[in-house]
């Protein structure tokens, strides 16, 4: 079963007429007219009406984008959760960049006066993973040397040290994987640098326990440089969880209170339960607070084996990264859609958050717009339910990086407000697919959540106000069935708002409920909304939350018009 709910038209986030009343019905009737209109182009503000896209961005920050003013720009335009990739950041960029997102002014202090919480925004960790790699090349003291691989040569792949030592030639490469001969057979596929080259494999010394050599036909011609990548499509490795690299930096990322860690290379459940084990490992060391929240994991799927394992992979994850890259190397790159769509309608159907990632505005790091191909792969992703859609390159070293996340914000609110336009065309899948998670959808949040999604729809309100406690799961439940509305969540702490940024819809308020009793509060979060640019008066609202006190716990939902 997944999620058949068409997503409700929502407004652009430039525009300062009432959300509610600019919704346009679902209709089978063309929009071809309105689409041959120019469109608004307003300069984007942090302050007055804000009717912020669903779908969030996660923006991989790198050296044309770390400076303050640039990340300033970033956050305005729409980055929600800053992506450190590990495989390349040294601990002088993470501070910086860490730093400098805390100083970026968002709503909080814009409108409402908050210093302590500028920005909610959140830190996504991403590990190297553990890698299979080519040695370095002989003589490349440079490290921007190439070799040049002829189509029909022969080529033997070592995993001695001698031959690391060497260096890999045109005949003899060094690969940092021991047992490198037991995973390949006659006629396996090894492909080198993310497929520029691949090589077909002709023998193998199965004999050996330990680096046998295996010898290659080269595919195709092209060019090599050290430490290039490794790919073994459908072999089972071997591989731990945790590189040690891996580990120092989930550790050090702990200390600058990371909120997500992107597991790389994740293989199996078992895999995600070992980092799982880890980090609990850090928290004791770090001497953090009992009952602090530990950063969520977050598994990236790039290879045959995980997908053969995605069930159980995903039952043990907090989320799930469609990691299209190495993915595309490992499988048919022809199913990498179907397999992205697959993976998508899982996560919806259980109620994690989805990322999708990978080249998805690529050309932007060269040209200040996007393809039209592209611009069709971002919005067929919003289209499938993702949760997150992703930048890397374009935000992390290229020339446009505030062009691509305005455009990228751009995209998704065309896409969204399109699937109500023409829910004919996009399918009943926008969103997902039904939510079904059989422990979550019985308990008594889940039928909360659900009553407010249903009323929000049929009295066409502009937002879902949710009133959170520290453990309360409702912000995530509301997510799961996916409204057509902003779902502005007010949080205890600012901890909990950044984790709950990944999810769809979820424009989190800190700490702004505090000292308030519960029969007041709904009437302070209208204010409180209406004064971050969420609704409007007039406009019609759902709040929902969950009560606690020492006997019971009771749920109260209201529908209610801003004053």
């Amino acid at each position: 079963m997944f999620f058949s709910r068409a997503t409700k038209l929502i407004s652009s986030q430039h525009s300062h007429v009432s959300f509610a009343r600019q919704r346009m019905r679902s209709s089978s009737s063309s929009t071809l007219s309105n689409m041959a209109t120019p469109s608004s182009t307003n300069e984007v503000s942090l302050k007055g009406m804000w009717k912020p896209q669903l779908t969030k961005i996660v923006s991989t920050i790198g050296p044309t984008s770390e400076q303050l003013p640039v990340m300033q720009e970033l956050v305005k335009y729409g980055l929600r959760i800053m992506r450190l990739n590990f495989s390349h950041a040294t601990e002088e960029e993470v501070e910086l960049r860490c730093k400098n997102l805390k100083l970026c002014e968002g709503r909080h202090s814009s409108t409402l006066g908050v210093e302590t919480d500028k920005n909610v925004r959140a830190i996504l960790l991403d590990t190297r993973g553990p890698e299979i790699r080519m040695g370095k090349l002989k003589g490349d003291f440079s490290g921007h040397e190439t070799i040049d691989m002829v189509a029909g040569s022969t080529i033997t792949l070592h995993t001695t040290k001698q031959y690391e030592d060497a260096g890999s030639t045109e005949t003899d490469i060094y690969i940092d994987y021991p047992k490198l001969h037991k995973v390949l057979a006659v006629g396996s596929k090894v492909l080198l640098d993310d497929g520029a080259v691949t090589l077909t494999v002709t023998s193998v010394e199965d004999t050996k326990e330990f680096h046998g050599n295996v010898t290659c036909t080269v595919d195709n011609s092209g060019e090599l440089r050290s430490r290039a990548g490794v790919n073994l499509p459908g072999a089972e490795t071997d591989l731990p969880a945790m590189s040690s690299k891996d580990k120092v930096d989930i550790k050090y990322g702990m200390t600058k209170d990371i909120d997500f860690i992107a597991a790389s290379f994740v293989q199996s459940a078992e895999n995600v339960r070992e980092i799982r084990k880890y980090v609990n490992e850090c928290t004791e060391e770090l001497g953090l607070p009992l009952g602090y929240p530990v950063p969520l994991i977050i598994s990236k799927i790039e290879s045959a084996t995980a997908l053969k394992n995605f069930d159980g992979i995903l039952e043990e994850s907090d989320g799930i990264m469609v990691a299209r890259g190495d993915l595309g190397v490992e499988i048919p790159i022809h199913q990498v859609t179907n397999a992205q769509k697959e993976m998508v309608a899982a996560c919806n159907a259980v109620g994690k958050p989805v990322i999708v990632a990978t080249q998805m505005l690529e050309s932007m790091a060269k040209n200040p717009r996007p393809t039209r191909a592209e611009v069709s792969d971002v919005t067929n992703a919003v289209y499938d339910g993702a949760d997150c859609v992703m930048t890397s390159g374009e935000t992390a070293k290229g020339k446009y990086p505030v062009e691509t996340v305005g455009m990228m914000n751009e995209i998704i609110s065309s896409a969204e407000q399109f699937s109500i336009a023409r829910p004919d065309l996009v399918g009943t899948s926008l969103g997902g697919k039904i939510f079904m998670n059989k422990t979550d959808s019985g308990c008594n949040e889940a039928a909360v959540a659900k009553a407010s999604v249903t009323a929000a729809t049929k009295r066409q309100a502009s937002a879902i106000l949710v009133l959170a406690s520290q453990s309360s799961t409702l912000p995530r439940l509301v997510s799961a069935y996916r409204p057509n509305v902003p779902i502005v969540t007010f949080t205890p702490s600012a901890k909990m708002a950044k984790q709950l940024i990944i999810h769809r819809g979820i424009h989190p308020i800190v700490g702004m409920l505090g000292g308030i009793s519960f029969h007041k509060r709904p009437t302070a979060a209208i204010n409180y909304a209406k004064a971050m640019g969420f609704v409007e008066s007039g406009d019609d609202v759902v709040i929902v939350g969950i009560e606690e006190d020492e006997v019971e716990q009771f749920a109260t939902m209201k529908v209610t018009s801003v004053p």
